[in-house]
């Protein structure tokens, strides 16, 4: 029984999106230039290039009879989402007050994930990869095209979002993870678990209910599944601009 669906921002489908897309990556240009470069020096994107697999990842024997569900992950402008350097680093932002059953739910999603990709908690917010923070995502809105006017969809869950930096010249992301405290633990745990996985690189939904990454909640949430990681393992198998760093001329 579907409950709600999970979204994720910053998804670049119709043409639309695709001259968003453009628009982004031009200003990622211009950030990049006006921000690495000196008066006497120009720098430029690198090009997408593959990373070694973590480990874990490396050693995963995929299974072809489960499939994946790649063909629905979408990468962003700098390519896909994919984490380079390891441990990757998880804050949880309790400003909205800690809870007990929150934390430990989150922990859990925490410790199932990092049996694939090396997760660590850590207590310094400007250091972190992922912040998962104990808050109300905003609605929804969008604009009906015959009146004109905003409609607020329910209220979400949980949301996934990313934003690029350049770090010593090298070209990051990081992940920013909202996951409502007014919800009970047993939706908690499969929010923070299906968030944490787009964090981690799924940037897309499967049309599969047995997977983590289903597009909606349904009442008996399912644990991480071969599918799932089949599918992490081909992301981080992808080139990307990501972990790279700037060309200076």
């Amino acid at each position: 029984m579907t409950q709600y669906q999970f979204p994720i921002i910053g998804r670049l489908g119709n043409k639309a999106s695709r001259v968003i897309l453009i628009t982004i990556f031009s200003f990622l240009v211009i950030f990049i230039t006006t921000n690495i470069a000196s008066s006497q020096t120009e720098a430029k994107l690198p090009a997408p290039q593959r990373h070694p697999l973590p480990p874990s990842l490396a050693e995963w024997n995929v299974n072809a009879e489960a499939g994946d569900y790649f063909s629905q992950v979408e990468p962003s402008p700098l390519g896909y989402l994919i984490w380079s350097q390891f441990p990757v680093k998880i804050y949880l932002d309790l400003s909205e007050g800690e809870q007990q059953e929150w934390v430990e739910a989150v922990m859990t999603a925490i410790r199932e994930w990092d049996a694939y990709i090396p997760l660590q908690r850590i207590s310094n917010r400007a250091q972190a990869d992922i912040i998962i923070a104990r808050s109300r995502p905003p609605l929804n809105t969008t604009r009906d095209p015959k009146t004109n006017k905003l409609e607020f969809s329910r209220a979400r869950s949980a949301r996934t979002r990313y934003e690029f930096d350049v770090n010593n010249s090298r070209l990051i992301h990081r992940m920013i993870i909202e996951i409502s405290p007014d919800q009970a633990r047993i939706h908690i745990l499969p929010s923070a678990r299906h968030e944490i996985g787009h964090a981690l690189g799924i940037w897309g939904h499967s049309q599969n209910p047995n997977d983590a990454l289903y597009f909606s909640q349904v009442r008996e949430s399912p644990e991480i599944s071969d599918r799932d990681i089949n599918t992490l393992k081909k992301i981080y198998q992808q080139p990307t601009r990501l972990g790279w760093k700037i060309i200076k001329n």
